[in-house]
Parts: C-alpha cells; sequence; structure tokens
C-alpha cells in the first residue's frame, strides 16, 4: 500500500495505535501505521521494537467486571472485537482476579494480527512533524519523540504537561527462596498467585531506612520541575511521606497469613508486619514482576536494598528499575468531543498522550479514535458510547468534563460515571455496571454491522 492509498495514518505503534489500526482495518479503511522504533527512533524506555509492547508493568489490572470500572472496560472492549483483549487472552498469565499477561507473547499476538490484515500497512519510519492534511491518528504514548512534540506545540499554542513515571524491577523466579516466602492472594482470593516475602517490624524499619538514604538517579535540568503521577508513585517517594505509607500501600500485610510463622494457637499462621508481592511475569512462569516497586535508585543500589528483603537474599533480576519522563496534552482544552484537535480537526490524538493512564484505558481511547475515524471515512454521524458506560465515562472525562486547570492522568473509576446516590453504597459497584451493561448493550445494537 503506497503512502497515497491509505485513507487514514496512524503515528505509533503502541497499544492506542495498534488498536486504532485493528478497528480502521475491520472496517475496510485503508491504514498507514508508523513506528519509529526499527525506523531510525528510540524511547528510554522500550527495550524492543515490537508492536504493543508493555513496558511497565504486565497487568491489564482487575477483570471483575461486575464490581470494577477497569473489569467493566475490559467487557466492552472485548464487545467490541478488541485486538487488545484478544491478544491478552492468549498471552494471559496466573493473577488472581486480575488480567495479566506474557508481555512477549502479547507483543507478538498484537504484531501478527496486524502485519497479516490486508488493509494494514506497517512502517518504520520516524514522524517529526504534524501531517498538514489527511486523517490522522496520533498515538505516540507519553514518550512522544522530542521533535514530534514541538510540532504538537507549535500547532497547539499550549506547553504539554508532563510527569515522570517510573519502572518496576522484574525477578527471576528460581533465585526466590520458597522457604521463607509463599503463594498465596491477599484473602485467599483468585488464588495462591502471588510469591510473598514477609517482614517482620525491625526487618520494615530497616528496609524504609534503606530507602530513604538510597542513591537516587539525578535528574537532568529539564526534568528537575516535572512532577510524579500519583498512580505510579516510586517507592522512595512514598517512603518519604511516612514511616507507614508503604504498609498501607503495596506492603500491605492484610489478608495474608504466613504458613511459615504457624503456631498451635494460630495454626495458619500470622500476618507479618509487612509484606513484599510478586506477580507472575511470563506464561512459563519465569519472570516475577515487583508490585507497587517503581523506582528512580541507581541500580547498584536497588540490587544491595532489593536483596534485604527476606526470601530475596539472591535474587537475579532479569530487569532493574527505572524511570523516564512522560508528557500528555490537556486534552479537555485542546481536543473536541471526538479526540479531534480544535486548531486541526484532520488529527485525532489517542492513548496516553491524552492523558488517560494504564494500558486498557490507553487501548481504550485508542479503540475509540479508530471508530471515529472509521464512521469519518465512511460519512456517517459517530454517536459516543453512553456517559453512563466504562467507555463513554473515559472519553467524556478526557474531552471537557475534566477540570482543565488541574488536569493530570486518570484511570477509569467509578468516579468519572453519572452518580447513582439513591442506591445503598454497598450496592453501588453492581449498579454502576448493570447500568453500563444494559445502556452499552444498547448502543452496541444501534451501530452500524462491522464488515466480515
Amino acid at each position: 500500500m503506497s503512502a497515497a492509498m491509505h485513507q487514514v495514518h496512524i503515528i505509533g505503534g503502541g497499544l492506542a495505535g495498534s488498536e486504532a489500526a485493528w478497528q480502521l482495518a475491520r472496517r475496510g479503511v485503508k491504514v498507514r501505521l508508523s513506528e519509529m522504533r526499527g525506523g531510525g527512533g528510540e524511547t528510554p524506555a522500550h527495550q524492543t521494537d515490537g508492536l504493543a509492547e508493555l513496558v511497565c508493568s504486565n497487568s491489564f489490572r482487575s477483570d471483575d467486571h461486575e464490581h470494577n470500572a477497569v473489569g467493566l472496560l475490559h467487557y466492552e472492549m472485548r464487545r467490541l472485537d478488541s485486538l487488545v483483549m484478544r491478544a491478552g487472552e492468549v498471552a494471559r498469565v496466573p493473577a488472581g482476579s486480575a488480567m495479566a499477561v506474557d508481555r512477549d507473547v502479547f507483543s507478538r499476538e498484537v504484531q501478527q494480527a496486524l502485519e497479516s490484515h490486508p488493509n494494514i500497512q506497517i512502517v518504520r519510519e520516524k514522524v517529526d512533524t504534524l501531517p498538514a492534511e489527511g486523517l490522522t491518528i496520533v498515538a505516540t504514548g507519553p514518550l512522544t519523540a522530542a521533535s514530534l512534540a514541538e510540532s504538537i506545540g507549535q500547532v497547539t499554542g499550549a506547553d504539554s504537561l508532563a510527569f515522570f513515571d517510573a519502572i518496576a524491577p522484574i525477578v527471576h523466579r528460581d533465585s526466590i527462596d520458597m522457604d521463607v516466602c509463599w503463594m498465596a492472594a491477599r484473602w485467599d482470593k483468585g488464588g495462591k498467585d502471588y510469591i510473598n516475602c514477609p517482614m517482620t517490624k525491625e526487618q520494615y524499619l530497616a528496609f524504609h531506612q534503606g530507602l530513604l538514604d538510597g542513591e537516587k538517579g539525578s535528574f537532568k535540568e529539564w526534568e528537575e520541575n516535572t512532577p510524579y503521577f500519583e498512580g505510579c508513585m516510586p517507592i522512595e517517594v512514598m517512603a518519604e511521606r511516612g514511616v507507614d505509607t508503604l504498609r498501607f500501600g503495596p506492603m500491605k500485610p492484610v489478608g495474608l497469613d504466613n504458613p511459615h510463622w504457624a503456631t498451635p494457637e494460630h495454626p495458619n499462621g500470622r500476618w507479618p508486619y509487612a509484606v513484599v508481592q510478586l506477580r507472575q511475569d511470563n506464561k512459563l512462569g519465569t519472570l516475577w514482576n515487583m508490585v507497587g516497586f517503581q523506582t528512580k535508585l541507581k541500580h547498584g543500589e536497588q540490587v544491595r536494598l532489593f536483596r534485604t528483603i527476606p526470601g530475596l537474599e539472591n535474587a537475579e533480576f532479569a530487569r532493574l528499575g527505572g524511570m523516564h519522563r512522560n508528557t500528555f496534552l490537556n486534552s479537555p482544552i485542546l481536543l473536541d468531543r471526538q479526540l479531534r484537535l480544535k486548531s486541526a480537526a484532520h488529527i485525532r490524538f489517542a492513548g496516553q498522550i491524552t492523558g488517560c493512564e494504564g494500558y486498557v484505558e490507553s487501548s481504550a481511547v485508542g479503540l475509540l479514535a479508530g471508530l471515529m475515524a472509521a464512521a469519518e471515512v465512511g460519512g456517517r454521524t459517530w454517536a459516543p458510547p453512553p456517559r453512563t458506560s466504562a467507555m463513554g465515562a473515559l472519553l467524556a472525562h478526557i474531552t471537557g468534563d475534566a477540570e482543565a486547570e488541574s488536569y493530570q492522568p486518570m484511570n477509569i473509576n467509578f468516579g468519572l460515571f453519572p452518580p447513582l446516590p439513591e442506591v445503598k453504597k454497598k450496592q453501588r459497584k453492581e449498579a454502576y455496571t448493570q447500568r453500563a451493561k444494559a445502556d452499552f448493550g444498547e448502543w452496541l445494537a444501534a451501530r452500524e454491522p462491522v464488515p466480515v
């Protein structure tokens, strides 16, 4: 497919760009998908040139579509035949009630699906400026190349916001001491899918002090005033907020009985003072991710300090933690309700660059951008998903419902949904999902059928 033949140009082959390409192609639209990795461009966080590479965690979070907003978003995306959800099922690994994937299998599934589709041309190229014409979806993510980011700034006339995002370490399973650790999920929900490393009070206090004293990576001059995103806070920054902050966050011990500490009075064991959890990171079960342990500690310091965690004394790390600067648009000001740039309506934005946060949310916004562009190509009126659905609530938040002055990356949550004050609090989550499914189903039934 030549450049002149495509109907929509997608810039960025991450989760959002890949999902948008899939939705467009299935509806008969010719797509040019530009990805700079493998074509002269790279990022400080990606390790491969595979499409839809997962950079941070390998978890798509909760898959509970009856009581959880993220699980509801999974449900809605599956009903729209999401490629990300398709590939996620193939690459799925145990994670209790959450959905986690083998990141290599996942990326390979997405790439193979796109490469084999006759309506998609994947081009390894670095795009430095926004196209002056032609329908375009910019899905370059939070690591948009500096040249393209500058071009976006020139067109929008506004500075992009920025924050730091930190990556958690990954440990080789066979280097974990299971005579100290044990397998369990909190409150025994979802199976024994996490490795738990127990800490006594003395061990925790020493570890906490080590986080405070550990040598951190230095910032470049242009990074010094960039704020962190609350949803991906480095563990040492959390430690600075108080001695018990971690015990009420990623290291909370509640619901985790340590069988190694069993006594006649407590045959199931006792709760440790703090717990470090690891989650399976690949299908083989050979790699495990340290949950909530995003960090900007220097690599040598990470190895030294994390090997003081009980059970990780001989840990071998497949990847150490790191951090990178992310950028995103002030979308409530810059984008219209169809994710189009108000100052250049032929350009849509999708994914994390719009200010959504999380793999699933990024994919969902890419899916919506693809549907919008397909409707535009086909000359059809776009009807957005209902505001009561997960996709509709997320879209509305990004495109105008959020406070522009305080706009920050946002995960999907029930706080974005129209409230149900008449429903008792205990039943409210299920009521949100039931309403969403009913309204989303009606919206789907009224849509044009997708060509086979």
